[in-house]
C-alpha cells in the first residue's frame, strides 16, 4: 500500500499550485511550447521545484529536504540527460528522500485518478505512463547547456 499524504499537505500544495497558475507565472523560454509536459510540470512539480526548475518553488521553504535543481540533471551526469533515471524517479521506482516512500506521495494517485479509467486497467496504466513520459521529455528541454 502506498503511503498517503496528509489532507493538510495536499490542500496546501493545491492552493500553492493554483496560486502559481492564477499568478500568471511564466515558464522558461525553452519550455513555452504549451506541451502536455510543460503543463504537467506546472501542475505537479513547480510548486516545489520552482517554475524554472531551480528547486525554489513556493513550498520549498516548508520542506526538510531542499527540492532538486532540475535544470542541471544533464550537467551532473557528465553532459548526458539521465532519461531512464528521471522517469524512474517520477514513477516511483527510484526512492528520493524528499518524495517520501517510493512513489511521489503528493502526485502519484492524481496521475491515475485523473485518467477517467478504472484504476489498475491497462488503459489507466498507459495514460499514466504517457503523462510521465511527457514530463520527462519536458525536463530534458530545461537542461542548462
Amino acid at each position: 500500500m502506498k503511503p498517503r499524504t496528509s489532507h493538510a499537505v495536499r490542500r496546501a500544495l493545491s492552493i500553492a499550485g493554483a496560486g502559481m497558475l492564477a499568478g500568471g507565472l511564466v515558464l522558461p523560454a525553452a519550455a513555452q511550447d504549451a506541451s502536455l509536459g510543460s503543463h504537467e510540470y506546472i501542475v505537479s512539480c513547480a510548486v516545489c521545484h520552482g517554475v524554472d526548475g531551480k528547486g525554489d518553488g513556493g513550498m520549498a521553504v516548508l520542506m526538510t529536504v531542499k527540492p532538486a535543481d532540475l535544470t542541471v540533471l544533464s550537467k551532473n551526469n557528465g553532459g548526458e540527460y539521465p532519461f531512464l533515471r528521471v522517469y524512474q524517479t517520477i514513477d516511483g521506482r527510484m526512492q528520493v528522500k524528499g518524495h517520501g516512500d517510493r512513489a511521489m506521495p503528493i502526485w502519484g494517485d492524481r496521475f491515475e485518478a485523473e485518467t477517467g479509467v478504472e484504476p489498475g486497467s491497462y488503459g489507466s496504466e498507459q495514460m499514466v505512463r504517457a503523462r510521465i513520459l511527457e514530463l520527462v521529455y519536458f525536463l530534458q528541454t530545461i537542461q542548462e547547456k
